[in-house]
C-alpha cells in the first residue's frame, strides 16, 4: 500500500553517454541534477541511471545518487526500474528507490521502501515524486 509523499524533485539532465550494451538494444547512461524536497528539508539531488531498452519495446534501469542539503544534511540512494518512451519524447519510469544516511533528519528514511514515478520530456527536463511503500 502506498503511504505518504515523502518527496519531489524538478531539474534537468546534464549529461548523457552511450555504453556499450550486452542487450537486445542500447544502453545510455544519464546525469541529472535538480532541486529536491525530501521529508520537508530542500536539497539538491546529483544522480546517475542506465537506461537499456529490453526485448518487448520497454526500458529497464539501475541509478545512484546523493542528495545534499545547504545544512550538510546528506542521504545517498539506489534504484531501479521500468519505463517506455513518450510520443511526446522523453520517458515515463516507475520503480524502487532506497535511501541509506547519517542524517538525524533523515533517519527516518534508513529501511524505508520508496516507490517513485520519474517522468523526463523531450527537452530533458525532468520531475520526480516518491511514496513511501507500507
Amino acid at each position: 500500500m502506498l503511504g505518504e509523499l515523502i518527496g519531489e524533485e524538478q531539474g534537468k539532465v546534464v549529461v548523457k553517454r552511450v555504453l556499450e550494451s550486452h542487450g537486445p538494444g542500447p544502453k545510455v547512461e544519464i546525469n541529472m541534477q535538480t532541486n529536491a524536497k525530501v521529508l520537508g528539508i530542500k536539497m539538491t539531488n546529483l544522480g546517475t541511471y542506465t537506461s537499456a531498452l529490453q526485448a518487448g519495446g520497454f526500458l529497464y534501469g539501475e541509478g545512484q545518487g546523493v542528495l545534499m542539503s545547504k545544512a550538510g544534511d546528506m542521504v545517498t540512494w539506489k534504484g531501479s526500474g521500468t519505463g517506455r518512451f513518450k510520443p511526446s519524447g522523453g520517458v515515463s519510469y516507475r520503480g524502487a528507490v532506497f535511501f541509506a544516511n547519517a542524517s538525524p533528519k533523515l533517519e527516518r528514511l534508513n529501511g524505508m521502501a520508496v516507490v517513485f514515478e520519474h517522468e523526463s520530456d523531450a527537452n530533458d527536463k525532468i520531475s520526480t515524486k516518491y511514496w513511501e511503500w507500507k
